[in-house]
């Protein structure tokens, strides 16, 4: 059953968000690769596209005193944490190829580092393992939906915020039980182990924590609620909005978002060269039409429209 509700959400993948393997929080699992399990992955048959923003590596760098650059200098490489099973977001597709807007943005700061595309090293780090991944230097920026908070903020800096999203409700098409955040109570929700939006139930208490559930991507909730072992999946509306798009006779959004999640580029937090480097990056691509472009290209296929927003720099 869990095979075939996988195949059905995948079809859809290059125009819309879409889903990879995953298991449960602490199951090893590769999005866009073969699962634990053995069987074939969501999102076999997928092929990235791309915005077709040509990014060239900027051979003139003026960065100093910033550890992580010198770094990269160093390495002739950069390794970036990222998400993988989020198609024009951040995802990997059936031939390795990565594509989406988060993934651009991170192509477009590693250009303007100097690095090419192809020095560049992905790394797919699971939400509830952001921080330390960056704090222990295993990668040098991240890019993946990372929604800059004050608590994040004490671990790692925070460049941007790139893109505005907010939290929503996926639910199944025929359920009219669940209208809003306050229509949780006695439902059963899942989201992803360790992001902001799963914390958010929980200090809201929006419903019990007995009907809480948490894996390792939002994919598993979606096939969680697709065979009916939960009620509704909770992430950011950019997210859940191409879940529902791929199978629309049968998963829809509430369209009533209950918070403001600001997506910020992680970097290690004393690296304040480094994060005002970024936030210049980002003014700049806002200033000459890249960032919109990048945007249009990728996740901007949804149909949901964005603008670049307001930096927020610290």
């Amino acid at each position: 059953m869990r095979a075939h509700r996988f195949a059905v959400i995948a079809t859809v993948a290059t125009m819309t968000l879409g889903i990879a393997a995953c298991g449960k929080s602490g199951t090893p699992t590769a999005p866009g690769n073969a699962n634990a399990s053995g069987g074939a992955a969501a999102g076999t048959g997928d092929t990235c596209t791309t915005s077709g923003v040509t990014l060239m590596p900027a051979t003139d760098v003026k960065l100093t005193g910033s550890p992580t650059y010198d770094r990269v200098k160093s390495a002739g490489k950069v390794v970036i944490g990222v998400k993988a099973d989020q198609p024009n977001l951040g995802y990997k597709d059936a031939n390795g190829k990565r594509c989406g807007f988060d993934i651009e943005i991170a192509q477009l700061v590693a250009a303007k580092l100097g690095i090419d595309k192809s020095k560049i090293e992905y790394k797919e780090i699971p939400s509830a393992n952001r921080e330390t991944s960056i704090k222990g230097g295993e990668i040098d920026y991240y890019v993946g939906t990372y929604s800059i908070t004050d608590k994040r903020k004490a671990d790692v800096g925070f460049a941007g915020p790139y893109f505005i999203a907010g939290q929503d409700l996926l639910v199944r098409a025929d359920d009219t039980s669940i209208t809003g955040k306050d229509t949780l109570h006695g439902k059963k929700v899942c989201s992803a182990t360790g992001s902001t939006p799963l914390q958010r139930v929980r200090d809201q208490k929006l419903t019990e924590d007995s009907n809480i559930s948490e894996f390792k991507t939002y994919s598993e909730c979606v096939s969680q609620l697709l065979d009916k072992r939960i009620d509704a999946v909770t992430t950011d509306d950019a997210i859940l909005k191409g879940y529902a798009a791929q199978n629309p006779a049968k998963l829809k959004v509430v369209g009533k978002p209950f918070s403001t999640e600001k997506y910020g580029i992680g970097l290690p937090r004393d690296d304040k060269a480094l994060r005002n480097f970024v936030n210049d990056v980002l003014a700049a691509a806002a200033q000459d039409g890249t960032w919109q472009k990048i945007y249009n290209g990728t996740l901007g296929r949804s149909g949901s429209p964005a603008s670049p927003p307001p930096l927020e720099r610290y």
